[in-house]
């Protein structure tokens, strides 16, 4: 199991490892630091802490389904989680292998960031609430290890890891934005997207990206997938202007 192994090795000697072929996945709320202000003042953030330990617990009992034992959380830094696919060690592939082979786990990841908006829009429900999902989907080779003496933890790295980071903090709250070549693979898989444009991004200089628009079925797009949803224009100038959003994910953001 890759998640027992990822504890394994946390307590074994430091290590790293790479690996070729790997998605990556940041998913943050970015209207939840508006939240945390508020319920400070009003309870020293109590009730704030506890949704969001109720929301990052959902999310990782989403880790333990049949179907996404090949995803590994890699940790949460704030309201933002981090995860990745492809890191299993006793993977089978080889680089001559159909795209549909090699990138499955990429699309098992998308699949993934859908169920991680609905757990989202559930809990939303239950505490009447209203927060979205910005997330950011690259791929690509990464650098795994173990780092830490006192309190080690599996981290993962590399230019991959940034441009992920950027895909979600450049992105558009409620929608799921990748790079153009991670937009050629899956739309293997049949996912739809619509172009959004030119992106700086750190080390890279203009990218083109795209949001993920849904998952067509028979010619159309089935709305259980679609990830497109109406934000106002002042919130997401607001999102985006964020600097704590930055300073979180600085780690990643550094070549």
């Amino acid at each position: 199991n890759l998640k027992s192994w990822a504890r394994k090795r946390q307590h074994e000697e430091l290590y790293s490892q790479s690996y070729a072929e790997v998605g990556v996945l940041f998913a943050s709320m970015p209207n939840f630091s508006d939240f945390y202000s508020e319920e400070t003042v009003n309870n020293q953030g109590l009730e704030c802490l506890r949704f969001l330990n109720e929301v990052i617990s959902d999310f990782d009992a989403l880790l333990e389904l049949p179907k996404f034992q090949d995803i590994i959380k890699i940790k949460t830094i704030g309201s933002t989680y981090m995860a990745a696919s492809g890191l299993n060690p006793s993977r089978k592939v080889k680089p001559e292998d159909p795209i549909e082979v090699r990138w499955a786990h990429l699309s098992l990841l998308v699949e993934f960031a859908f169920e991680l908006k609905k757990a989202l829009q559930s809990i939303n429900e239950q505490s009447f609430n209203h927060f979205v999902l910005k997330m950011g989907i690259n791929h690509g080779p990464i650098t795994a290890g173990v780092i830490g003496a006192r309190k080690p933890h599996y981290d993962i790295w590399g230019n991959s890891v940034n441009v992920a980071s950027r895909m979600e903090s450049t992105g558009k709250a409620g929608c799921i934005q990748v790079t153009e070549e991670t937009c050629a693979i899956l739309q293997n898989f049949g996912y739809i997207f619509e172009q959004r444009g030119l992106v700086s991004v750190k080390g890279k200089g203009q990218l083109m990206t795209y949001y993920l628009i849904g998952k067509g079925v028979v010619g159309n797009v089935n709305p259980a997938y679609s990830t497109m949803e109406t934000v106002k224009e002042e919130e997401e100038e607001e999102e985006l202007a964020a600097s704590d959003q930055q300073a979180l994910l600085a780690t990643h953001e550094q070549s």
